[in-house]
């Protein structure tokens, strides 16, 4: 017994049997490649996030020093923004250093932050990402005296 396409109804031939399995099989190899796929774009996200990070934590870190009264203040102020800012961020410490020279008015202060993010870490491969940036605020001709 045959539909109008040709099809044998109640019997199997040989090529059904030879095919069973068959999508069990491409699952179980291909199942792990996507599973993987999708953990290296979260990865490869959370660099990306990380390098957000690190520009918007230059960027307070320049800010909250430029507006300081002397050197260590500004120093201190900007390593407690960076910091602040890269809490959640950061696998290690946060570093952070002035670029520019002195500290004197109508000036720039400049900073370079860095830090190790996880990146990579979570797929099991070690590689220490270390992120920089560096941001410039001018020193502002109002800032504090007490």
């Amino acid at each position: 017994m045959a539909d109008r396409l040709g099809h044998r109804f109640g019997h199997g031939d040989r090529r059904d049997r030879r095919d069973r399995g068959l999508s069990t099989v491409e699952v179980v190899i291909l199942a792990p490649v996507m599973i993987l796929f999708i953990l290296v774009l979260v990865a490869f996200g959370q660099l990306v996030d990380g390098r957000g990070a690190i520009d918007g934590a230059a960027r307070d870190a320049a800010r909250a020093g430029s507006i300081q009264k002397d050197h260590a203040t500004a120093m201190s102020e900007a390593r407690k923004a960076a910091e602040a800012d890269l809490a959640d961020v950061c696998s290690g410490p946060v570093t952070v250093n002035q670029t520019s020279a002195g500290f004197e008015a109508a000036t720039f202060f400049t900073v370079e932050v860095s830090c190790q993010v996880r990146g990579l870490a979570m797929l099991g491969l070690d590689v220490p990402t270390t992120l920089t940036a560096s941001f410039s605020s001018p020193l502002d001709p109002f800032r504090r005296t007490a």
